[in-house]
């Protein structure tokens, strides 16, 4: 079902990405899929010695902050640089140098807590389309699930007005054998399902397709509407009231803050007593505990049966995994688990790990949404872009700046592509869910869900 669509009109692009990490790793992977001429500068020999092989990409070997790598890279014609290396100055630094000698759009990846908090400045006075932040943004993502622990999944649209919301129907539950169409009769007409996972197989459902216990779901409302949807048929919509959190990295200190805010209660647990003084410094308002949190005995005198939530975040992810099966079994807490390196992600999916993040992808959704934008006619541009199902589905969230085919006339008359919804359209920041009557107009967002890939402008949506 799923399928590689590019719209004809889209150009590809010259891309040049600096380093190849893991998210490197995974924007090339991504970007070049897209038709994109991508061109690879790393340091590390090892670390580029295999590209050539598994893409269609150019490898340089070299410092992507000196003119002559980026000149051999062809930085005068290049439409974009991405800056991922390890290192947030060097990053800067690659981006500014190509702005000088180039008229490409250019994005760093920036880390520190430092240099986030200057974002916007930095963005504007260096000239960069995008700073983006793996580690503040997967924070975000998991914040946002402890605020909804029911959700395996909780992604924002239009601002936050608007959520696309997923969770696996459980046992005797009233949807269950229920059809999408009598979902909307006797339930509510507020929400839409966007896409099930039944079986490893994605569906983009009709309204005759019968929902079963153990479908994972995904579905666009409101937010307000998306947790009395929830609390309609019996699902646990409160947020967590405390918070384990394993290891004391800059992962943890984002999280940490996101809900210290909320008002939830922290528990940080790092091995390190300088890291713990460091962190009673940062977060004065949660408890850090100095402790081996890899051992069961650690973990219960920390107080691990006592929690609501439960986020493993040390940088080995099978210590992750391990951590969440063993608070699985210990807790009735929400658990959530941090993946940076590991790619099997079929087998990742058969375990019982709550929420699963991939920094990785967060960061590069971002990215390769901002990169189809440049590719667009300007018709649309795209504001959001989420992988959903692993990968399996993508949800696009395109802004309407231009007349094209779509504009003014009732979506019962458009010929969308099979495996496609619109899931909601926002007009003046009033969310619609969509009828046949509804029409797209210039000035509005609207988000699709489907399983095509590639999509750059929202009349891809036409066959």
């Amino acid at each position: 079902m799923f399928s590689n669509l590019l719209h004809s009109d889209a150009k590809s692009l010259k891309i040049i990405i600096v380093g190849n990490g893991k998210v490197g790793r995974t924007l090339i992977e991504q970007l070049s899929k897209e038709g994109n001429n991508i061109t690879v500068i790393e340091k590390e020999q090892s670390l580029i010695s295999d590209l050539d092989s598994q893409f269609d990409v150019i490898a340089i070997k070299g410092n992507g902050a000196s003119y002559s790598t980026l000149q051999e890279a062809g930085i005068e014609d290049a439409d974009l640089l991405i800056a991922v290396t390890g290192s947030d100055e060097l990053n800067l630094l690659c981006c500014t140098i190509a702005k000088q000698f180039s008229k490409c759009a250019a994005i760093a990846r920036v880390r520190t807590p430092d240099y986030s908090k200057e974002v916007n400045y930095l963005r504007d006075r260096l000239g960069l389309a995008m700073i983006i932040n793996p580690e503040l943004e997967s924070a975000r993502e998991m914040a946002r699930i402890l605020y909804l622990p029911s959700a395996l999944q909780v992604n924002t649209f239009a601002h936050g007005q608007a959520e696309m919301i997923k969770f696996k129907i459980p046992e005797g539950n009233m949807l269950d054998q229920m059809t999408v169409a009598n979902l909307g009769k006797h339930i509510t007409n507020s929400i839409l399902i966007c896409g099930v996972e039944r079986n490893g197989e994605v569906y983009i459902p009709s309204g005759n397709f019968c929902l079963m216990t153990g479908d994972t779901i995904s579905f666009a409302a409101k937010r307000d509407e998306a947790r009395k949807f929830l609390k309609h048929i019996g699902i646990y919509t409160k947020q967590v009231r405390n918070t384990m959190i394993v290891g004391g990295g800059l992962s943890s200190y984002y999280l940490a803050n996101e809900l210290l805010h909320a008002g939830i209660d922290v528990h940080i647990l790092e091995s390190s007593l300088s890291r713990c003084q460091e962190l009673s410094t940062l977060l004065p308002d949660a408890i850090i505990v100095n402790c081996d949190a890899s051992s069961e005995e650690g973990l219960r005198s920390a107080g691990i049966q006592e929690m609501e939530g439960f986020v493993p975040l040390t940088g080995i992810d099978e210590e992750n995994v391990l951590l969440t099966l063993y608070a699985k079994k210990v807790s009735n807490a929400k658990v959530i688990t941090k993946i940076n390196r590991i790619n099997f992600t079929e087998v990742i999916s058969d375990l019982d790990l709550g929420s699963v993040i991939y920094p990785k992808m967060i960061t590069a959704e971002a990215i390769i949404a901002y990169a189809r934008a440049l590719r667009a006619s300007r018709s649309s541009d795209i504001d959001t872009l989420y992988h959903l199902f692993d990968t399996k589905a993508e949800a696009i969230e395109f802004r309407v700046t231009k007349d094209s085919p779509v504009v003014g006339q009732e979506l019962k008359r458009l010929s969308l592509k099979d495996n496609l919804l619109i899931a909601f359209i926002n007009r003046k920041e009033k969310i619609i869910i969509p009828s046949g009557s509804d029409t797209i107009e210039i000035g509005d967002t609207v988000m699709i869900v489907t399983t095509h890939t590639g999509f750059t402008e929202i009349r891809d949506i036409l066959k």
